[in-house]
């Protein structure tokens, strides 16, 4: 947009009172940042008073249509470094040690050895590089064994091995309630140690079977 035309405070103030609302079309990000710097320039914002500063925000934020807080956040940005500049959106990559080799290989020696415990896997992979020679285990056989279910959960790992799971507890069962089995000889004493229900509202009964 060319409104060079505007210098002073008082045409600002007019635009701003006018109903006349214009929109950038079709502008990319950094068309509107050198705008914007090319007003803060003109109009010598760091000078300005703070009634004169708040006029010059809202005409940016009317011009720009970004908020309020988008727009002090910029002019922040100019005033600390002379300039406005789209952020390089770079994510902080951390390196992958295991590759998909590693994991294949992985994924191949759980299905070998029957899906055994990850510290037991972890010494079979050491014994393979250390005693057997075999190269391709010299990475992966350095792996924790935190990190091995890590990658035992991963989406290349299930791919490669659709036959892995988790391993399930036994169950143990404690404090069965079972009437005891006397094999039909008198004279055995049952003694609830525990409150274990209520017959005929005594509770901790003796029973003689």
């Amino acid at each position: 947009m060319n409104d060079d035309d505007i210098r002073a405070i008082e045409q600002v103030k007019q635009f701003l009172g006018s109903s006349k609302s214009l929109e950038f079309e079709g502008v990319s990000i950094e068309e509107r940042y050198r705008w914007i710097e090319k007003v803060l320039v003109r109009f010598t914002y760091q000078r300005l008073g703070k009634p004169e500063k708040g006029v010059i925000r809202q005409y940016i934020e009317k011009m720009s249509g970004y908020s309020r807080a988008q727009v002090c956040r910029l002019i922040s940005k100019f005033n600390q470094r002379g300039h406005i500049r789209k952020a390089d959106s770079h994510k902080r990559r951390f390196p992958t040690k295991y590759t998909t080799r590693d994991i294949a290989l992985l994924a191949r020696t759980d299905e070998l050895h029957d899906f055994l415990s990850g510290p037991a896997t972890k010494k079979v992979m050491e014994r393979e590089w250390e005693v057997y020679g075999h190269t391709e285990f010299e990475v992966i056989s350095q792996i924790s064994v935190a990190h091995l279910y890590n990658l035992r959960h991963s989406s290349l790992y299930c791919n490669i091995n659709k036959r892995y799971t988790k391993t399930k507890p036994s169950v143990v069962k404690i404090a069965e309630r079972a009437r005891p089995d006397t094999g039909g000889r008198p004279g055995y004493i049952r003694v609830d140690t525990v409150h274990q229900g209520d017959l005929n509202e005594k509770k901790g009964l003796k029973r003689v079977c």
